[in-house]
């Protein structure tokens, strides 16, 4: 089995390291090891924890066996975003500006995650403070896609994403301003998840904008997205965007049955709006079918066109990033990449007037969606409008996004892996639900891909590289 345990699930492995069967040593090795031989050419992670790690995993073996059992975490080896904070352990953003920036205290998020037993196994690439890439300016090189390692791997929780897909690490936490989360899980074929806005404490994180960050996973499976929030909700009333709402028990909300649901598709968005790729609405189109099959009921949807919520996001996200970053591009500009440095900067020329005013729009924009889905449980749309593209050399371009419109309204969603394009990119199906209606979009994506055969394929880049070597 050893060979194969880089690519159990949370769910899988929890349940033979509760039973004995498999030791947390064990299991931090082999990700370690896989680590050591794969991640020169993947580039996912900027710092590996090795000693730290197997020490924690010593902890929790003996912990467990002592009956001191936390939860589905326990054992389990993880990787973070380099824009959490660790304690005596350098947070980067993978920026040269924090190439020296050791935290005192761990994020919120990182303390809860230790308290439920996890092993960090290190930090992972972003795009430079999470504002956007790939840049290759930076003091580390950009994570690259493990389904082919020509392809982007989406971001900015890049190396997040590009990590859990090639099996070094069982889960990963990224950040989510525009897409961060939802984007790089799409390209790497993963269940990434956004929560409502204020279920999950961002403390301790490096801020990219007030109104839209948030913080959660990337799984294999959507299932361990659910294990995976039950450690990470909860009220921080020293986050002031932290909502003091009920957490529930996301496991035993999967119930496997999307019988009765009502699926509004923003069929808009993706054919007219910002006309998505044929493999992708392909790939929608398979995936509605599939949830009618399961009896979930399928009905368009029409809002405001995409733009009016893309422009919204980026006249706050600018705003707020420069405000945030203003001291250090006015001091130390050369120690931003130009990318980096670019994108924070734009915000400089964002006049208070547009700022205020999108705000305003803000909330009509939150009210229009919230009207829509009184009718309707999710709301389901392609998470990006293109499979993976290739790497360029020339500096990337911001393009519209259909998953920004749930960060100005705040709602949760899903990306999960819908299929595969022509050339093998993984394709993907977004779930959206109501705020604090976390459990529905959970529920909704693990039936979807416990009826579908999608999670039993890997990335074979690993046996490819092997093979390249010989």
């Amino acid at each position: 089995m050893t060979q194969d345990l880089h690519f159990l699930t949370i769910t899988q492995a929890s349940v033979l390291i509760r039973t004995g069967k498999l030791s947390p040593v064990e299991l931090t090795k082999a990700y370690l090891d896989r680590i050591h031989r794969l991640d020169g050419e993947l580039h996912a992670y900027i710092l590996v924890l090795g000693k730290t790690a197997m020490d924690e995993a010593r902890r929790a073996e003996a912990e467990i066996a002592g009956g001191d059992w936390k939860g589905p975490l326990h054992g389990i080896p993880i990787g973070l975003k380099d824009i959490y904070n660790t304690a005596g352990i350098a947070t980067t953003g993978h920026s040269a500006l924090f190439k020296d920036h050791v935290p005192n205290e761990d994020a919120v998020t990182v303390q809860r995650l230790r308290k439920a037993g996890a092993v960090i196994l290190g930090k992972l690439a972003t795009h430079e403070f999470a504002t956007g890439g790939p840049s290759f300016d930076l003091p580390w090189p950009p994570a690259r896609n493990p389904w082919n390692l020509d392809h982007q791997p989406g971001g900015s929780s890049s190396g997040s994403a590009a990590a859990v897909a090639a099996g070094l690490c069982m889960a990963a936490m990224g950040t989510d301003t525009g897409g961060s989360i939802r984007s790089p899980a799409a390209w790497c074929g993963l269940a990434g998840f956004k929560p409502s806005y204020g279920r999950v404490s961002r403390r301790g994180i490096l801020p990219l904008s007030f109104t839209l960050d948030h913080a959660g996973p990337l799984c294999w499976t959507t299932e361990d997205c659910a294990l995976m929030m039950q450690a990470l909700a909860g009220h921080d009333a020293l986050d002031p965007g932290s909502a003091d709402k009920a957490v529930p028990d996301f496991a035993s909300g999967l119930r496997g049955d999307v019988k009765g649901l009502r699926v509004g598709v923003i069929r808009h968005f993706f054919e007219t709006d910002l006309k998505a790729e044929d493999d992708v609405v392909a790939g929608l189109e398979s995936a509605l079918n599939t949830l009618r099959a399961l009896g979930a009921a399928v009905t368009d949807v029409t809002l405001s066109p995409l733009s009016h919520y893309n422009k919204v996001t980026s006249l706050i996200s600018r705003s707020e990033a420069y405000a945030i970053h203003e001291r250090y591009l006015t001091t130390t500009p050369e120690l931003y990449g130009e990318l980096g440095r670019r994108r924070l900067a734009a915000g400089a020329f964002v006049r208070a007037s547009d700022y205020v005013n999108a705000l305003r729009h803000r909330t009509r924009l939150v009210a229009e969606m919230t009207a829509a889905m009184q009718d309707h449980d999710v709301l389901m749309l392609p998470t990006k409008h293109q499979v993976a593209p290739p790497f360029r050399l020339e500096p990337a371009v911001r393009e519209p996004s259909f998953t920004q419109p749930f960060n100005v309204t705040g709602f949760p969603a899903l990306s999960v892996c819908s299929g595969f394009s022509a050339n093998g990119l993984p394709l993907s199906l977004q779930i959206v639900g109501r705020p604090f209606e976390d459990a529905q979009v959970l529920s909704t994506g693990d039936a979807f891909e416990k009826a579908t055969m999608f999670r039993a394929a890997r990335p074979a880049f690993a046996a490819a590289l092997a093979s390249a070597a010989q």
